[in-house]
């Protein structure tokens, strides 16, 4: 119990607060830099054309044998790029690969900026506030939706693109679903008891 107390107390939870607001930008940072390479065509996926299967194949190069390269990055989900029959991938299935990226990236740096905002909050003491609980509850949604509807969005992005090109993509997705909504729906929770606490404070301060 006086370990707990001594984890608890506000000089460490602000300095906590302060440290994780530094790693939310890191990761903000990571997933910008994602975004722009899967924009570049850098994004990494399995290409089938009509004499071979390249496991990490890429857009942005013409030898996808090739050994050596820079920059790349492979998604969470499994993606899969049947060229055209001159072994081409069309402009589509381009769009279709990036705009599944940017559904998967955006919410993402969207919500590690509202989670940032509550530990700048917090590292300067402002814990039961009315801002963090809608930061919190609105990290909480953005993730629900993350898992629970961009998968089926980035499905109908793909079906969408394979009218338009003979080159076709497959996406394989919604794997975390669980492990994204388990969290998220704490978030919720948190964001409410925040607000019951002001709430609470309140009265109080009525009462007095």
């Amino acid at each position: 119990m006086k370990i707990l107390k001594r984890l608890l107390n506000e000089h460490v939870a602000r300095g906590a607060s302060y440290f994780l607001r530094i790693v939310c930008f890191c990761v903000i940072a990571f997933f910008i830099i994602c975004l722009v390479l899967s924009l570049l065509g850098r994004q990494s996926f399995r290409l089938h054309t009509g004499t071979d299967v390249y496991e990490e194949a890429i857009i942005a190069e013409k030898d996808h044998g090739s050994s050596s390269r820079n920059m790349t990055f492979s998604g969470t989900d499994d993606i899969h790029i049947y060229a055209n029959a001159d072994g081409q991938i069309e402009f589509s299935t381009k769009a279709a690969l990036f705009l599944t990226s940017a559904f998967n990236i955006i919410p993402m740096i969207i919500a590690y900026w509202l989670l940032s905002l509550v530990f700048t909050n917090v590292s300067r003491g402002k814990i039961f506030t009315a801002k963090n609980a809608a930061f919190l509850l609105n990290y909480g949604l953005l993730q629900i939706f993350a898992a629970l509807f961009a998968p089926f969005i980035n499905l109908l992005i793909c079906r969408q693109a394979n009218h338009f090109a003979e080159s076709q993509i497959m996406i394989s997705t919604g794997g975390d679903i669980l492990n994204r909504l388990f969290p998220s729906i704490a978030f919720l929770v948190a964001a409410y008891i925040i607000h019951y606490g002001i709430e609470l404070q309140d009265e109080v301060d009525h009462t007095l």
